[in-house]
């Protein structure tokens, strides 16, 4: 099992949820669609040759984004990966991928 995190803006939360859930990730025993989210700020700089969705290249943006967090299947994680990109908007999205042990 991997616990998948990314962050992500409020416009795309629900689209990126709903790619990963539409693939079967944030699924624990009998229940499904499985997330926690919290709201932050991010920030970055877009450098020359970059196509950024948000901001313009060499100024630094802070963003308010959401942290999401959910699981993923041992075999989904590849897929879970390629969903989330497609799904979120940014050109170079960050993300987290953490492999779990069940006790």
């Amino acid at each position: 099992m991997y616990k998948l995190c990314y962050f992500v803006p409020e416009t795309h939360l629900e689209k990126t949820k709903r790619a990963l859930f539409d693939i079967g990730a944030g699924k624990i025993g009998d229940y499904d669609r499985c997330a926690w989210q919290c709201a932050g700020q991010g920030q970055f700089r877009p450098l020359e040759g970059s196509d950024p969705f948000i901001g313009e290249s060499g100024a630094l943006e802070v963003v308010e984004e959401y942290k999401v967090e959910l699981v993923c299947e041992d075999g989904l994680v590849v897929e879970a990966l390629k969903a989330l990109k497609q799904a979120h908007p940014y050109e170079e999205p960050a993300y987290e991928v953490y492999r779990m042990e069940l006790l």
